[in-house]
């Protein structure tokens, strides 16, 4: 019993704050506004059901699904590479998904071909950066941590190459603003991006027992009967399918695959069985709740990459503060 409760919750929890991003905003709109337009739209005004169908929840349904997605794939790549400190773009995903961003908004003009290439172009990069850690036969985590510098440095320097020869009047704010991460344009055609992610955190989920036998180690993994290599490979991708998926629709957004994982800590402890459902839920609320903030505390919407670089960092060093550094040993 106790179990279904702590499951209801973690459901319920983004979806509260999923209606409350369909009734926040400087266009107000009630509760019986939202009930009239899901369940009546015949009687629904106008004004209401374009701002809500087109407008709100649309970015909302996305902001929980790339916070969820961030989130747990944080959580998964920190328990398999046993290190508190890497996140969700730690295999390059990130600047592979920028550079294939940028490569649509130079050269194709931008609009879908944006999502399309830097999906395509982030699953790349984790491809790339296996290869690049892959030494004699063997990639361990030490060198697949060290091939996604080798790679997010590439791309990093590719992304530079780009914005030098872009259009410094249309490209170039185009590219600054994917990267600083938002939701604004989002639509119902970008939900295509919702079967790859779900996948993703699917593959996670169903292998968190695994992610704890990982954490231990290698050799204590293998003593227990754990295919390393299979388990390795099937949690990474799912933790990049999610994450190429998410970048694709909002852009780059850090902090969000870092600092969610360790607030579930405070709450349930290391155990990843607890821990990544747990991190799929925060991630969404946290997410969600970002975008509101965005287009609420200002005249213009602030881009969602930075309020959560803002918000946190403070709240990473309050972290590192309150545990004192623990719960990693």
């Amino acid at each position: 019993m106790k179990k279904i409760c702590n499951a209801i919750i973690l459901i319920l929890l983004p979806l509260l704050f999923v209606l409350a991003a369909l009734l926040v905003g400087r266009y107000s709109i009630r509760i019986q506004d939202i009930a009239d337009t899901f369940f009546h739209p015949a009687r629904a005004a106008a004004e209401n059901y374009r701002v809500l169908w087109y407008l709100r929840l649309p970015r909302a349904a996305a902001a929980a699904m790339c916070g969820a997605a961030l989130a747990v794939s944080g959580a998964a790549f920190q328990g398999v590479f046993r290190n508190p400190l890497v996140n969700s773009g730690l295999l390059g995903v990130s600047n592979g998904a920028g550079f294939g961003a940028c490569l649509a908004i130079v050269f194709l003009g931008g609009g879908i071909y944006t999502y399309a290439l830097s999906f395509v172009f982030a699953l790349l990069a984790v491809a790339l950066s296996y290869f690049a850690g892959r030494v004699s036969k063997v990639t361990t985590s030490v060198t697949l941590i060290l091939g996604g510098v080798i790679v997010s440095s590439f791309f990093s320097a590719l992304i530079s190459i780009l914005k030098f020869i872009a259009d410094p009047y249309s490209q170039l704010p185009s590219i600054s603003f994917w990267f600083m991460g938002s939701f604004a344009d989002v639509h119902y055609i970008h939900f295509y991006a919702f079967l790859p992610m779900a996948l993703g955190m699917l593959l996670i989920f169903l292998s968190r027992w695994r992610v704890n036998v990982l954490s231990m180690g290698d050799r204590e993994a293998v003593a227990l009967g754990v295919d390393v290599k299979k388990y390795k490979l099937l949690i990474i991708g799912g933790a990049t399918l999610a994450t190429a998926s998410a970048v694709c629709i909002s852009g780059t957004i850090g902090w969000v695959g870092l600092v969610v994982p360790h607030i579930g800590r405070m709450l349930v402890g290391n155990n990843n069985v607890k821990l990544i459902p747990v991190s799929m839920s925060l991630g969404a609320c946290f997410l969600t709740l970002m975008d509101i903030l965005s287009r609420c505390i200002s005249t213009s919407e602030i881009p969602i990459g930075i309020l959560c670089a803002l918000i946190g960092t403070p709240f990473f060093v309050y972290l590192l503060k309150k545990t004192r550094g623990g719960g990693w040993t």
